[in-house]
């Protein structure tokens, strides 16, 4: 059988780091726009005085060797040698089997360096080399001036593996998919659907035309969620084979089982189904467990599973004077962008019958891609069950800091005291003086009894939920105006 010879890997190193001889990136990937998420990552790069390598992970085809490649553009641009950067894509099938420092080994003899200080060493899907965070660990040990990243699309095994062997020594950073506002800039759209300026009385800029805005906003919840989807049309028109396909169900099919050894990946699939259609609505283990036989302990593994995988996230209630329950009972289910159901179970329009748990889920993902904020989200239900608050977020010391009605419809604009009767009764009891309501099309403020209302459409609160939490984690922090958040409460009495 013949082997593969030292001359072919070396060959290869040099294909796939084509800025050793051009100076630059490949000119596809170059014209991208960046991530908003490129901002928070190259800071962390820079640190090479930090003796810790970052660990890029996320689901799959969220951007992330795009953003590896933008960093290397990056490094270029200020002045780093263009042979002290190395890229390499462990699943590559000629590097397959190769430890990493056996690669690092070749990459020395190509450039007769004696030693990998003052390089930065970029591992691309790292999962595919066994026991990679033993050795990873082992590389940042022993070369002090060397600045590691790795990416990996097995988001769930990389967190707990990097937690587990590299404390000290990992910085993990979660890219997630789109934010709504990201799926606008990447599309250079900001200038066609927005004013350009803010007025003295608003806090953020106002949509040129509100059904333009909201028809973007559909493409956005049917397949925004993924980089590649949102350049290539023939995604678009079939996000079930490459959404599904490609991301659900390796996810399902290989990454999981093999993380934590399940063994009836149908159970596991057809549960995520399940939730999947459920997305923003409510569930209890009860009803999914005789929905589907399957035992209540099992189906809490696997949604902490499937949570660990970001492929969804759950959300518990609060009860009408904003008290958590000691046991969650109930709870809401969200996927980490409605693209993954519109990818299960079809294109939806702006009229669908589930359009309504997409806006909200989507409203959700925003709140996502901050976790500590997002870890205050709860909803609230009455004892009857009859009347719902969407969101509710939790102050430190757990009373109701704001709330959020989502809509997708002007009716409760128009009919404000038949509409959002529950909203003012749970506002009133729990001393907020304000809410937040999205709409489909209207915006403006009226005042129910002690209560004001804030009229926003919704993919105008999507929009500026997403940008606003990336704005408040970029090392600049900006003052930034996040719908519900204002300072609403009333004195007790």
């Amino acid at each position: 059988m013949r082997q593969i010879e030292e001359k072919e890997l070396l060959q290869k190193l040099q294909d796939v780091n084509p800025h050793w001889k051009m100076g630059t990136i490949d000119q596809d990937i170059r014209s991208y726009r960046k991530r908003g998420y490129f901002n928070l990552l190259f800071p962390l790069v820079e640190q090479t005085n930090v003796q810790r390598a970052v660990i890029l992970m996320g689901p799959r085809r969220v951007g992330k060797t795009v953003l590896l490649q933008h960093t290397i553009q990056e490094l270029l641009q200020a002045k780093i040698q263009t042979t002290k950067i190395l890229y390499v894509s462990l699943d590559t099938p000629l590097f397959q089997g190769l430890s990493l420092e056996r690669l690092l080994t070749l990459y020395k003899k190509i450039h007769n360096f004696n030693t990998l200080e003052g390089t930065f060493i970029i591992f691309d899907e790292i999962q595919y080399h066994g026991e990679w965070d033993r050795h990873l660990k082992a590389l940042v040990d022993e070369n002090r001036n060397t600045k590691f990243i790795a990416s990996g699309s097995a988001a769930a095994a990389l967190s707990r593996s990097s937690k587990e062997s590299g404390a000290g020594r990992f910085t993990d950073f979660l890219l997630p998919p789109l934010t709504f506002s990201e799926y606008v800039d990447l599309l250079d759209l900001r200038s066609s659907l927005f004013h350009s300026k803010t007025t003295g009385t608003e806090p953020h800029a106002r949509p040129l035309d509100i059904e333009k805005l909201n028809e973007e906003f559909i493409k956005y919840l049917n397949f925004g969620g993924y980089p590649e989807a949102i350049y290539k049309p023939e995604i678009q028109k079939n996000p079930e084979r490459f959404v599904r396909s490609d991301i659900i169900e390796k996810v399902l099919l290989r990454d999981l089982p093999s993380l934590y050894g399940i063994q009836d990946i149908q159970e596991l699939t057809r549960l995520f189904n399940t939730l999947s259609f459920q997305t923003g609505n409510e569930v209890t283990l009860e009803d999914l467990s005789q929905g589907s036989g399957v035992s209540k302990n099992t189906i809490k593994r696997y949604i902490e599973y499937l949570e660990a995988a970001f492929l969804l996230k759950t959300v518990n209630r609060v009860d009408y004077s904003g008290k958590t329950f000691r046991r969650a009972n109930y709870f809401k289910v969200y996927l980490t962008t409605p693209s993954i159901y519109s990818a299960i179970f079809g294109l939806v329009s702006t009229e669908s019958e589930h359009i309504g748990s997409l806006v909200e889920t989507a409203i959700f993902d925003q709140y996502m891609h901050d976790p500590g904020f997002f870890q205050r989200l709860h909803y609230a239900r009455d004892q009857r069950g009859a009347e719902e608050v969407d969101i509710v977020g939790l102050a430190s010391n757990l009373s109701i800091d704001f709330v959020v009605e989502v809509k997708w419809s002007d009716r409760a604009f128009d009919r404000v005291n038949e509409e959002l009767r529950g909203l003012v009764r749970f506002c009133e009891r729990v001393k907020l003086a304000s809410s937040v309501v999205t709409t489909k099309t209207k915006d403006g403020s009226q005042r129910v009894r002690n209560v004001l209302l804030q009229f926003i459409p919704s993919a105008m609160a999507c929009f500026i939920i997403g940008e606003a939490i990336l704005k408040s984690k970029s090392p600049n922090k900006q003052n930034v105006w996040l719908p519900g958040t204002d300072s609403n409460r009333r004195p007790a009495g």
